[in-house]
């Protein structure tokens, strides 16, 4: 009996101490499990008690008088599959007659109560089938990316999701988006990841960063083509548009438009050429937009319509050429001037970090998802990572992309870097990687000697 006490005691000591310092182990060790019993014993009065469920049909309740039965309770919606992860638990539900979507998504707070998880979100798979994923723990608290993820050409994984999914982004279905925050709110960290995912992959990399090049150039040796000021930055984006209208040119010559080829088979963009002559998409990243959009003088405002102009007509027209768009900032409003409404339009996704006031989450969700304002402007300043990310579809959720150093985005980058692409329209842009000359050495005012 002294030995099943100290061994059960162990136990209950190891599970507290993982829980304390290593959620994920505990989870997968003891948390799984009781929560599946919870969900599964609790399961009909929680629904019963969050309006979730429905009356008793009125054949079943003609059955019941015919068969002198007692009269049959309410009905809960039917559960088709509970699935373990390792971040939670998956519920698949079936509603009853009556019953809506809205309904499981206005009651997920209550769920999550009732459950005891950390987390409950739900989504509407098809008519009358819903998902509702619950987490177990605080899983942006440590983010810990899973060894395997579905990556395909165009579609990287860059953050996890608060419901425990990987968060992709996928420029295909998505090829423009905005990411903005505050200073030292994760923004340089997310644009990071996105960069050390994108290495891997057959795309062109082009950077515009006018701090001089601080957080770009160290990344130079995968990119095709950098720009560290403003002037050299217009010119870029004007290489850009020659280039897409180039590859609009190629695409017109390859459409195949005769009688003997299939509709299916026609070319509207570069992903329906035949490989050896497709040409290499580009991402063209942005670090500081306000950079480009603010002026002092008149060749200075010149310059910034033309800048903005170039930017506005790669992201209405360079989806099909193959050119996306990731533009950062810490604000992104119409006191930039005249375009940049228009430019923001174009631009579908919508990531939010840390922001100092509700105008700046208005710029990036109050024209597509209202109810992600609120989420955005309660980021707390010490979780710096963690944003809010939506499109024009109105959906939202929090993530956070892993810490990723610049010494290790470096390190990728220079490992990729024979896969960055010689393309002749940036050719005057490609970055130069000789080895930087020493600066002087500052004057500094010494100290008088002590006598």
């Amino acid at each position: 009996m002294t030995w099943l006490t100290f061994s059960l005691v162990l136990v209950v000591a190891a599970a507290g101490l993982l829980r304390w310092r290593r959620p994920a182990w505990y989870w997968l060790a003891f948390g799984v499990i009781l929560a599946a019993l919870r969900v599964l014993i609790r399961y009909g009065s929680v629904m019963d008690a969050c309006g979730l469920t429905v009356p008793p049909s009125r054949w079943r309740l003609a059955l019941a008088r015919a068969t002198n039965r007692p009269v049959p309770g309410p009905r809960a919606p039917r559960i088709l599959r509970l699935r373990p992860t390792r971040t939670g638990l998956v519920l698949r539900l079936k509603l009853r007659p009556g019953q809506d979507a809205f309904d499981v998504a206005a009651s997920c707070d209550r769920l999550r109560h009732s459950f005891a998880m950390y987390g409950v979100t739900s989504r509407e798979l098809r008519s009358g089938v819903v998902e509702v994923r619950m987490t177990g723990y605080d899983v942006l608290k440590r983010v810990q990316m899973p060894a395997k993820t579905d990556t395909r050409p165009m579609r990287v994984p860059v953050a996890l999701r608060e419901d425990g999914a990987v968060h992709y982004r996928d420029y295909r279905a998505v090829p423009h988006a905005l990411t903005l925050g505050a200073t030292e709110s994760g923004k340089s960290v997310y644009q990071r990841n996105l960069v050390a995912a994108l290495a891997a992959q057959r795309v062109a990399l082009v950077g515009i960063d006018c701090k001089q090049g601080v957080e770009l150039f160290p990344l130079a040796r995968r990119f095709s083509a950098l720009a560290d000021n403003p002037d050299t930055a217009a010119e870029l984006l004007d290489a850009l548009v020659a280039h897409m209208e180039g590859v609009y040119q190629l695409i017109r010559a390859e459409q195949r438009i005769t009688a003997d080829v299939p509709h299916a088979e026609i070319a509207a963009d570069i992903w329906d050429l035949p490989e050896d002559i497709r040409p290499v998409p580009i991402v063209v990243l942005v670090d500081e937009v306000a950079e480009l959009a603010l002026f002092a003088t008149k060749e200075e405002e010149k310059r910034r319509d033309r800048i903005i102009t170039a930017l506005a007509r790669l992201a209405q027209l360079g989806r099909a050429a193959g050119i996306y768009l990731e533009i950062c900032g810490q604000r992104f409003g119409s006191e930039l001037g005249k375009g940049i409404t228009m430019l923001r339009a174009q631009l579908t996704g919508r990531t939010a970090h840390r922001v100092n006031d509700e105008s700046s989450a208005n710029m990036a969700f109050g024209d597509i998802a209202p109810d992600a304002v609120l989420a955005a402007i309660q980021i707390p300043s010490d979780t710096p990572g963690v944003a809010v990310a939506g499109d024009s579809t109105g959906g939202w959720a929090r993530i956070r992309a892993p810490h990723t150093s610049l010494r290790q985005a470096v390190n990728i980058c220079n490992r990729y870097a024979d896969l960055a692409p010689d393309l002749p329209a940036l050719a005057p842009f490609r970055p130069a990687l000789d080895s930087p000359k020493p600066l002087p050495a500052l004057a500094v005012e010494s100290a008088p000697a002590a006598a």
